[in-house]
């Protein structure tokens, strides 16, 4: 239960987890991660950045509590609930691939500048994927979530992270091999 309104970590009755308080000043760290993770699932630097700015408003509606350091896999999570609102409301329509010049932004800082052009069909294959497999390699390769924290995530077990990364990344290899 509660221990006190305003206490920043919590306990379960059994007081087995411990919980604290999301806070909002380490949401900017996360966010080069969650925007890569939102180009990856919708396709549209714009769509993204307005993904990402949605989630952030929705986590700092109200305070939110997670375990130990679960921030990222919490906000994927929120993200990933956001841009399944957004394509319900937009009737499932898909945008069109973004530019090459709009993909700089998505390269990690520590990639080299060349790389972009593979960055670009690697975001491509992925937003072909199905849902299951789009979001679970976008949790592992993109975010940077373990099998484990993947799986807390998306609400699944860790052996069907595993299955289903395999089958993402053998379908993404291919399409890459093809182009």
């Amino acid at each position: 239960g509660i221990q006190d309104e305003s206490a920043a970590v919590l306990t379960d009755p059994t007081g087995a987890v411990e919980r604290r308080r999301l806070e909002p000043a380490r949401l900017a760290e996360h966010r080069p991660r969650l925007l890569r993770a939102a180009y990856a699932m919708c396709g549209s630097r714009e769509d993204a950045e307005d993904l990402v700015q949605e989630t952030f408003e929705r986590v700092l509606r109200r305070p939110r509590f997670v375990q130990r350091d679960r921030d990222l896999a919490y906000l994927l999570r929120v993200l990933r609930h956001t841009c399944g609102s957004h394509a319900r409301a937009a009737g499932q329509r898909r945008t069109a691939p973004a530019p090459p010049e709009d993909l700089e932004w998505i390269a990690d800082e520590r990639a080299e500048p060349e790389l972009a052009t593979d960055a670009r069909a690697a975001y491509a294959a992925i937003a072909e994927l199905s849902e299951p497999l789009r979001a679970t390699i976008v949790a592992v390769d993109v975010v940077g979530l373990s099998y484990k924290e993947a799986a807390r995530s998306l609400r699944t077990r860790v052996g069907t992270i595993m299955s289903r990364l395999y089958r993402a990344r053998e379908q993404v290899a291919a399409a890459l091999e093809a182009s």
